[in-house]
């Protein structure tokens, strides 16, 4: 079995190069995209369909409901299940998506030693307050609004007594893919944020605003992934915030910033990735898979 990562930005053709390669591969795949994880998020995830997604088993896709807790543990879990199912079924594996801080755990590992997760029982600030005055260089990496991190921090206090710092010096992170190949899809600036222009019309066009009146009334905005981009946007709009043109435009810019985080993001973190533009980059990993 033979094991490949595809990263690039959003809407840089990661989903249709996946879907292309696994039929010509022999190969499963992974999702590694923190939205498509979630049902009834179809639209504005752009999540590849049922009918797209053909005989291809797909990992990663439709696993938990919005009101439901995902995150890089669970991804884990999900990669460790994939892989076992490609072994037992003499597949290959494909990990495709654009949420490289899942990626970035992968071939680098987690921490051991915690099993479960301690919910706050005194107010954010103060939380940060304590831990910020017992573990100055880990906090001050930390805003003193990112509730996840934060309880992240207090449940690691909590639960082993050591500060964020001492316990993650005790607990060696352990990989789960050493050697992974990783292959990214690159494009020029100008031609990406046309490809962002023309798929967040579609996504409006395939009914975009429906699909988050109907979220909100199941789920209301509480849930993380309610604050995702196309979703929040939209939001604004039903809030009489934005017209029709200005929710799309805003979209588009925040999309774009998006890409731009990723693609730094992915220059930072990898080493020996294989970028090239996506019909060189199909052709390549054909060969890879055939060595």
């Amino acid at each position: 079995m033979k094991e490949i990562a595809i990263i690039g930005t959003t809407a840089s053709g990661k989903t249709g190069l996946s879907l292309e390669l696994a039929e010509k591969t022999n190969s499963i795949i992974l999702s590694l995209d923190s939205l498509c994880v979630y049902k009834e998020i179809d639209i504005v995830s752009a999540k590849p369909t049922k009918t797209e997604r053909g005989d291809i088993v797909h990992f990663g896709i439709d696993e938990v409901y919005p009101n439901e807790n995902f995150d890089v543990v669970e991804f884990m879990n999900l990669y460790k299940k994939a892989k076992t199912f490609a072994q037992n079924n003499s597949k290959n594996l494909i990990i495709v998506g654009g949420t490289g801080f899942y990626l970035k755990a992968l071939v680098d590992g987690l921490s051991g030693g915690l099993q479960t997760k301690i919910k706050l029982d005194i107010p954010l600030n103060d939380a940060y307050d304590l831990l910020y005055s017992l573990d100055k260089e880990y906090m001050k990496k930390i805003e003193r609004n990112d509730k996840y991190r934060i309880e992240k921090a207090y449940s690691i206090y909590k639960e082993s007594g050591l500060v964020p710092t001492e316990f993650f010096s005790k607990n060696q992170k352990s990989p789960l893919s050493k050697d992974l190949k990783i292959f990214e899809i690159i494009w020029q600036k100008e031609d990406l944020v046309k490809r962002i222009a023309l798929r967040t019309k579609q996504m409006v066009k395939e009914g975009l605003i429906d699909e988050i009146i109907y979220l909100e009334k199941k789920y209301t905005r509480s849930p993380n992934c309610m604050a995702s981009i196309g979703i929040v946007e939209t939001l604004e709009y039903l809030d009489g915030k934005l017209n029709k043109e200005e929710l799309e435009n805003k979209i588009i810019l925040n999309t774009t910033k998006l890409a731009k985080r990723q693609n730094t993001f992915n220059k930072g973190q990898f080493d020996n990735v294989s970028s090239n533009i996506i019909n060189s980059l199909n052709s390549e990993i054909v060969k890879y898979f055939s060595i």
